[in-house]
């Protein structure tokens, strides 16, 4: 009774206490408590009470537990309960009194008050009539009554007789006193007999077989015999007989199946049955029965030797719609010996192999033709490994049309082609170990596939066309994005929770045209750029504006980011993603559009305060002064050099170079040595002599340029030989000047070496600015600086002036 009573109470706080906070339950049990605390919290919900020394229930023990819901007082020494007890506790829907030394059935005033009730346990107290007083009659809403007393007699449940009961649990004492008819006044769905000896009462059985639907004998030992024959001869109303913690032998066992199989009961179960003395021999069972369903939950099988084959074929020969083994240690099942009337076959959490409905003889296995019938096939937790060879036992199951294969070790090598059955539509693999080859060995009429908790890390565009699937669920697998539909056309349903799916590709959908349902909750998403058209499509879905009309599952609170760490556990839908960090255009755009703007400010406002140039003179006088550093010219490098530059202008420029250059260059000002035609030219010789002799002695040939310069035939002279004197000397021998701008169509074509030297050298331009003067002459005498040795002083004639 004990597991009856922990039964009844999971399920009250389950159903009950399944959205209630810990705070409250409030557990007191086993502190040798003498009385009902004082100290319980207004909020209690739950209150464990059992195992303690509790004698009396008083008025006010429970004055400030308005809220109280389920009370446990089981294993106290109650003795007495007063009649106002629960005045204060109109909630109380679960009440056990079970294991106490109560006395009178006829007089439990305290019900009065909880009319709420719905689960009420009084077993095993000291009751010796099983007579219930009218306080019962208020209990209208009660459905589970467990109860115990030494005689049973007709008219003990008349105050109940209008209280229709779901469960009805009678614990039979040693010596039980029954009256047959008792149980005439009873309105119950499911009649549940607690034996606590090894005696079933006659009378009591009879009454239970004939009067209730549903009945349960709990703890049989033994009277199988009797029973076999009770069955036989009484009326039976029962469809659903169910034997529960039974232990019973082999030759009792079939002998019992067999006479059920001849009556009227159309649904019989058994659940932990300990088996003895199992045969060595087949069994025969009743070919023809109205029965449709046997189950059996955890057997255990006592014996060690026998025949495993005689066992299994006693099972599947049993002429039922509906069979079933679970949870017990079967390691085969063997094929009916002929074709079978099983339309649904349950073996699950047994411990099968991949053998299974197969027979071995010699070198050869022969597949099993006689489950035609077979439309559910459930092998859930066993010891399955071979996709293939599964397919191939079940090629013959001509009718299966719903296969669950969950929990297994399956795997699929993709070596050899599956044989599946042709009307298969629905197939659960969860929690198996496929991986994506496993498209290649689905049946091809498949209209529902759960491949929960695998391997498969995509599903290959390629596979065979899944013309029929609808729904297809793919949660806690290792896919990294949204399958392709092409080998689905008309797929309604997607499930791809707790994937490795980091930035749903949206566009995928588009071959999905059917799609009505996708769940891509609780996967790791990467709250980027590309995570945008996923959560506008959550965001539309919510709306119900999703042009696919497809429903986003759990859309949004089980959608986090997990990337980047700033958004770690923000919800994908609270985030921001701006459109201008995601569109490359756009932010270009953004970005060179400004940038633009400041540099033609810029060049605009340079320009119009003259930077380049100042710049450019910068630069130039720079580059004078770098070189100086590293072109250390050895005193050998300058012997014959007299002067730091030779200065060649066109006459009409005269003025600017007598007032303006030379008194910059020469002297305190500039401190350089000059070479001029009017002073430096010796007479008596040649003017093309004189020109190559002052370039020689020159270490620069400095070129005042103008309209002037290029129109003098003199001028072309000494550019031409100083020219020639940078072939041998260093490249940077001649220094432009320009004095006015100089167009290039200006320059005459035998100017070509000044065209060169125009646009392969940079020039000093002279301002006009006298603010730039300054940055100008520093400039110039930077490029023609150098530490020349005392030449002697010569005053020469002039002989020509330069036109």
């Amino acid at each position: 009774m004990k597991a009856v009573n922990a039964a009844l109470w999971a399920v009250a706080m389950l159903a009950g206490l399944s959205a209630s906070s810990p705070d409250s339950i409030v557990d007191r049990s086993n502190r040798n408590l003498s009385s009902v605390p004082r100290d319980l919290p207004q909020k209690v919900e739950f209150l464990d009470l059992s195992c303690n020394n509790i004698k009396y229930l008083h008025q006010g023990d429970f004055e400030n537990t308005t809220l109280l819901r389920f009370l446990n007082v089981s294993w106290n020494s109650l003795e007495e309960i007063h009649p106002d007890t629960f005045l204060n506790t109109p909630l109380l829907k679960n009440l056990d009194l079970s294991h106490n030394v109560l006395k009178n059935l006829s007089s439990q005033q305290y019900l009065l008050h909880i009319g709420k009730l719905l689960v009420l346990n009084l077993a095993y107290n000291n009751f010796l009539t099983m007579t219930l007083g009218s306080e019962f009659s208020f209990l209208v809403n009660l459905e589970q009554l467990a109860l115990c007393a030494k005689n049973i007699s007709v008219g003990d449940f008349k105050k109940i007789a209008q209280v229709k009961l779901h469960t009805l649990t009678l614990c039979l004492e040693d010596e039980l006193g029954y009256e047959a008819g008792s149980l005439i006044d009873v309105q119950v769905q499911r009649l549940q007999i607690v034996l606590t000896s090894k005696q079933i009462n006659y009378y009591l059985t009879a009454d239970a077989l004939s009067l209730f639907d549903k009945v349960e004998l709990m703890n049989v030992k033994d009277g199988y015999r009797a029973l076999s024959e009770q069955l036989q001869t009484l009326k039976i109303c029962t469809s659903h007989l169910y034997l529960t913690n039974i232990s019973i032998k082999w030759k009792d066992l079939t002998n019992y199946i067999n006479t059920v199989l001849s009556t009227s009961i159309t649904h019989l179960s058994a659940s932990d049955v300990s088996l003895y003395s199992l045969p060595y021999e087949e069994t025969n069972v009743t070919h023809t029965s109205k029965m449709k369903s046997f189950k059996a939950r955890r057997v255990v099988v006592k014996s060690f030797l026998f025949s495993q084959e005689a066992v299994y074929n006693y099972f599947i020969n049993m002429p039922v719609e509906s069979f079933g083994i679970t949870e017990t240690s079967i390691i085969h099942m063997t094929c009916p010996r002929s074709q079978s009337p099983i339309l649904q076959l349950d073996f699950s959490y047994c411990a099968l192999f991949d053998s299974i409905f197969s027979t071995v003889e010699g070198q050869k296995t022969f597949e099993c033709e006689n489950l035609g019938n077979v439309r559910t096939l459930i092998l859930v937790g066993n010891n399955l490994k071979s996709l293939q060879l599964l397919s191939k036992r079940m090629q013959y199951m001509t009718s299966l049309q719903h296969l669950d294969l969950s929990l297994n070790s399956l795997i699929y090598d993709d070596v050899v082609e599956c044989t599946w059955p042709p009307n298969i539509t629905n197939m659960n693999l969860s929690s198996n170990g496929l991986r994506d080859s496993l498209f290649k060995c689905l049946p091809k009429g498949i209209e529902t596939l759960d491949l929960q908790n695998n391997q498969i890390s995509v599903v290959p565009s390629n596979v065979l066309k899944l013309e029929n699937l609808l729904s297809l669920n793919l949660n806690a697998n290792r896919l990294r994005d949204l399958p392709v539909c092409d080998s689905f056309p008309i797929l309604q349903e997607l499930l791809l929770k707790s994937n490795s799916i980091h930035a749903p590709s949206v566009n995928k959908l588009q071959s999905c045209p059917k799609l009505k349902t996708l769940d891509v909750s609780h996967n790791p998403f990467t709250c980027i750029c590309s995570l945008k058209g996923f959560i506008r499509f959550g965001i539309n879905s919510e709306k119900k504006e999703s042009h696919t009309g497809t429903e986003l599952l759990n859309w949004p609170l089980n959608y986090y980011c997990a990337y980047p760490e700033v958004f770690r556990d923000s919800t994908v839908k609270s985030i921001w993603i701006s459109d201008v960090s995601c569109n490359n255009g756009l932010l270009a755009a953004t970005i060179l559009c400004p940038t633009v703007v400041v540099i033609i400010a810029v060049v605009m406002l340079c320009h119009h305060l003259e930077v380049p140039w100042y710049i450019r003179m910068i630069w130039q006088w720079t580059r004078a002064k770098h070189r100086a550093r590293i072109r250390r010219l050895r005193p050998e490098d300058l012997v014959g050099i007299e002067f730091h530059a030779f200065v060649s202008y066109s006459q009409h420029d005269a003025d600017w170079v007598h007032n303006t250059l030379l008194p910059n260059l020469e002297g305190p000002a500039g401190g350089l040595r000059i070479c001029q035609h009017q002073k430096n030219f010796v007479p008596g010789k040649t003017i093309i002599e004189n020109i190559i002799n002052c370039v020689e002695k020159s270490r620069r040939s400095l070129f005042v340029l103008s309209a002037h310069f290029v129109q003098s035939e003199w001028c072309h002279y000494e550019l031409y030989f100083a020219s020639h004197q940078r072939l041998y000397m260093d490249s940077e021998s001649v220094v432009l000047v320009l004095l006015e701008p100089l167009p290039q169509y200006l320059i005459p074509s035998k100017y070509y070496q000044l065209k060169s030297m125009m646009g392969r050298h940079t020039y000093l331009e002279w301002p006009q600015d006298r603010a730039k003067h300054r940055l100008f002459w520093a400039n110039l005498r930077a490029a023609l600086q150098a530490d020349l040795p005392n030449a002697p002083v010569i005053e020469p004639e002039v002989t020509m002036e330069g036109e």
